[in-house]
């Protein structure tokens, strides 16, 4: 394990010196200077306030103070997301380590390596209810890689180096270490790198060879393969190499919602996206496969839909870092455990053997794919109600930002149309939330992820509904100088709600109305809100106004912008698979995701 060191951390005494004195909470403080860190997000209290100290005098750690602890969470996520970096985020007990909870359940179910720092009431009162006293271990335990419950101060700088360790190796995730007061307070001998054992932890990088030669003779006779690509692809770093194998075999590519980026949207081989709101060519390319090369992608429900229907006469490879992950949903014919990116250089190689430099004779494939381009390319309606259409505001940030751009978008509509229609050409560009579907991610994830990338144009493209349940972290980024643009899609709805309402309960809209956007009281006023908290603010309702205004956000870096685009609430999400029901149902797309003209 190596360690970055910022020049600007004091150097641990070399070995056979004695060691320095220091409090465990001094302790927490440089072993974070000493893992290279440099960004931390948190809020104290009176359970980690004796970290807080020794923070306040660390010159190589820059600590963000949140409004929420949830906004720390989901900031070092974005952070991590944005940079390939652990992102930390640091709370107090009880309600503090609890606001942190959905953050790492989100961060656990995204492969995002995080580490949660949290205080602890004294050992001697834990067990007596004590005030703020919360077993922030036990809640965390099925939703992290590992969590820490520290007592004793020595300990300390071994379990932060241990966590730091298991969330930034293997599967990547959450780790907690929760530190007791007592732990923080008392002084201990200094000694760094500490000597920590993790028994059983033992990932599996390198894939077994006799399994690359199987999955390349597969990859080498198959006549309709496909590569279905997850966020593993991203989280490992692999994207140069799969855009080496894609062109070493010519095998169509789709990349989930977690792998958008993974491969160029612009490459002739890309499909798009596959999945409940995928696009009609990806997700006739998988249900119709004779072989699937899963990479870094999981089977989960929102892409194959009805599981035992799922790409009946498709062979599998699956491969993955975590074992657990290989056969759970589809069984695979050829399991690969192993680091996905060492396992696309094994891969290529190994194809390029088996098919003596010859790519297999996909031409009948290919045809019927591009006729499926052809025929359902991604388009959308223009709204009927006069008001603007959301996919038309989303299209013009992507456009107007460019790839460089970094995308953090809240989970709904929205969130699907930033999938679909902004054009991502690099990976760590598209953050969102996958897997647990977190209202609230967007802006702290963005704020996080602007700290990273300083340099980069951050958007967070967000809803009426999500904004609401995090937009106090605003005040954050105004203080700290982190501009971060925001775009309020406002349908003044639920909306991925409502849509179901509209196509599955006969349009009943039940407790689905914010009362943001349409009507002449706001209920907040976005405008005035985003005032009130230093931010510069506009409000569209007109398209010929967009462009203006996203120049205008792009153009603006000594404070955050937030634009309140007023969109219709009766736009919708195509194509859609509904829930439980297989990929081959065709007809559902022929009947919703037609080719539209976008000037109509």
């Amino acid at each position: 394990m190596s360690f970055d060191t910022a020049a600007a951390v004091p150097r641990p005494p070399a070995r056979g010196a004695s060691a320095p004195v220091l409090t465990g909470a001094e302790a927490v403080v440089r072993s974070l200077e000493l893992l290279g860190v440099t960004d931390v997000f948190g809020l104290p209290g009176g359970a980690i306030l004796p970290v807080y100290d020794p923070l306040m005098d660390s010159t190589a750690l820059r600590h963000i103070l949140v409004r929420h602890e949830q906004g720390a969470g989901h900031a070092a996520e974005g952070y991590a997301a944005a940079s390939g970096k652990v992102g930390v985020a640091i709370a107090t007990s009880g309600p503090g380590a609890t606001n942190l909870v959905t953050a790492i359940a989100d961060a656990y179910m995204d492969s995002v390596p995080m580490l949660a720092i949290t205080g602890q009431v004294f050992s001697t009162l834990m067990g007596t209810d004590a005030f703020q006293e919360a077993d922030i271990v036990g809640i965390t335990m099925p939703v992290t890689k590992h969590s820490f419950l520290v007592k004793d101060a020595s300990e300390i700088p071994g379990a932060i180096a241990a966590a730091f360790e298991i969330a930034s190796t293997g599967r990547p995730g959450p780790v907690l270490v929760d530190i007791t007061k007592d732990a923080q307070q008392a002084e201990v001998p200094f000694v760094w790198p500490p000597r920590y054992d993790l028994p059983g932890y033992r990932p599996v990088t390198k894939a077994h060879g006799k399994q690359i030669q199987a999955a390349a003779s597969l990859l080498a006779s198959a006549k309709k393969p496909v590569l279905y690509v997850g966020g593993g692809v991203i989280r490992s770093g692999a994207s140069a190499e799969l855009l080496t194998l894609a062109e070493t075999t010519g095998a169509p590519v789709v990349t989930t919602l977690m792998a958008r980026g993974a491969f160029p949207d612009s490459h002739p081989q890309h499909l798009g996206m596959p999945g409940m709101h995928g696009t009609v060519p990806a997700v006739l390319a998988l249900q119709e496969a004779d072989l699937i090369v899963a990479l870094g992608a999981r089977f989960d429900d929102r892409v194959t839909g009805k599981a035992a229907l799922f790409a009946p006469n498709a062979q599998v490879v699956h491969v993955d870092i975590d074992p657990a992950e290989i056969s759970k949903i589809r069984t695979a014919d050829v399991p690969i455990v192993g680091d996905v990116r060492e396992v696309l250089i094994d891969l290529d190689a190994a194809f390029r053997g088996a098919s003596e430099g010859v790519k297999p004779d996909t031409a009948e494939w290919w045809s019927y794919l591009d006729g499926l381009r052809d025929e359902f390319p991604l388009g959308y309606t223009q709204p009927s109600d006069g008001l603007m259409s959301p996919q038309y505001v989303i299209s013009r940030i992507g456009e107007l930002t460019g790839p460089e751009g970094v995308f953090a978008a809240g989970v709904g509509q929205h969130q699907m149309w930033a999938a679909q229609f902004i054009k991502y050409e690099r990976p760590n560009a598209w953050l969102n939330s996958g897997g647990a579907g977190t209202m609230g991610y967007s802006v702290p994830a963005a704020m996080g992820a602007k700290v990273a990338e300083p340099e980069r144009d951050v958007w967070a493209i967000d809803g009426d509904g999500c904004f609401q349940m995090t937009n106090q972290e605003l005040a954050t980024c105004v203080i700290n100088n982190i501009p971060i643009k925001v775009a309020i899609i406002n349908n003044s709805s639920l909306g991925m709600v409502r849509q179901w309402q509209t196509l599955f309960y006969n349009g009943r809209y039940s407790n689905t109305d914010l009362n943001t956007g349409h009507d002449t009281i706001r209920i907040p006023d976005f405008v005035k809100l985003a005032e009130a908290y230093g931010c510069l603010a506009i409000r569209v309702e007109k398209e010929e106004d967009v462009d203006a205004a996203i120049r205008t956000a792009l153009e603006t870096n000594d404070r955050p912008v937030v634009i309140d685009f007023v969109v219709s609430a009766d736009a919708m999400v195509w194509p859609m698979v509904p829930q439980g029901v297989s990929n081959s149902y065709i007809q559902y797309a022929r009947d919703h995701a037609p080719s539209f003209d976008q000037e109509d």
